[in-house]
């Protein structure tokens, strides 16, 4: 097993014990962090594309880790992406 195998690994086990504990409460808490995940999404695909049309070279991926950071995080996971993304461009 390489090392990137058993990080991934380890960090699903990580999130299903996260989602266990999760489960344990109130379904509210479930629901929050999914709304804030599908609008953050949509968010990020508005924003890619309002900075396409503006001419900007960048755009945010939506991949796994952008997806919980603006579920978990919401607007400040959103900012948190778009910071990262032009503190790169500089």
């Amino acid at each position: 097993m390489d090392t990137k195998t058993g990080m991934l690994i380890l960090a699903g086990i990580c999130i299903l014990a996260l989602g266990i504990g999760v489960l344990r409460r109130k379904a509210e808490i479930i629901l929050n962090f999914l709304v804030r995940t599908v609008l953050g999404v949509i968010g990020i695909y508005i924003m890619n594309m309002a900075l396409a049309a503006l001419g900007v070279e960048a755009a945010a991926g939506i991949n796994p880790v952008s997806v919980l950071a603006v579920g978990s995080l919401g607007t400040g996971g959103f900012a948190l992406l778009y910071g990262i993304l032009f503190y790169n461009m500089l």
